[in-house]
């Protein structure tokens, strides 16, 4: 029987106790909460749009993943929340810096609104550590 463990990576801020695990990972299945562009000091990065909010969304993910063992290859599901559909391109722009091949499986919501209003975009992934070729 698997049992969970809880995943940290030193370039990501963990929730206070009793909120929430940014990843846990059963056996060879990493799940990473949804991610926003929160800086140390859990404020979000002043000054960001879609695009730079997801490149940081997507740094931290890669630390996350590459700290349960895995790469970023190994995701195969993400599903994407923005405030603003129409922006959707950054989104995507962003994602291509982290992603080739395969692309993983993905949902793109528009939402009313994300935790604060700073916040544009927040994205969560399942990730299989050690599935991707090479």
């Amino acid at each position: 029987m698997s049992t969970i463990r809880r995943i940290v990576a030193p370039s990501v801020t963990e929730a206070k106790p009793g909120l929430w695990s940014n990843c846990l990972a059963v056996g060879s299945i990493a799940y990473i909460s949804g991610l926003t562009a929160r800086g140390k000091d859990f404020n979000v990065i002043a000054d960001t749009d879609e695009y730079e909010q997801s490149r940081i969304i997507f740094e931290k993910m890669k630390a996350l993943v590459e700290a349960a063992g895995g790469r970023m290859a190994d995701i195969v599901k993400l599903t994407i929340f923005v405030t603003n559909i129409a922006e959707r391109e950054k989104v995507w722009a962003a994602r291509r810096e982290f992603f080739t091949g395969d692309f993983p499986c993905a949902s793109l919501v528009q939402v009313a609104a994300l935790a604060s209003p700073e916040i544009l975009v927040e994205i969560e992934a399942i990730a299989h550590l050690g599935a991707s070729a090479g």
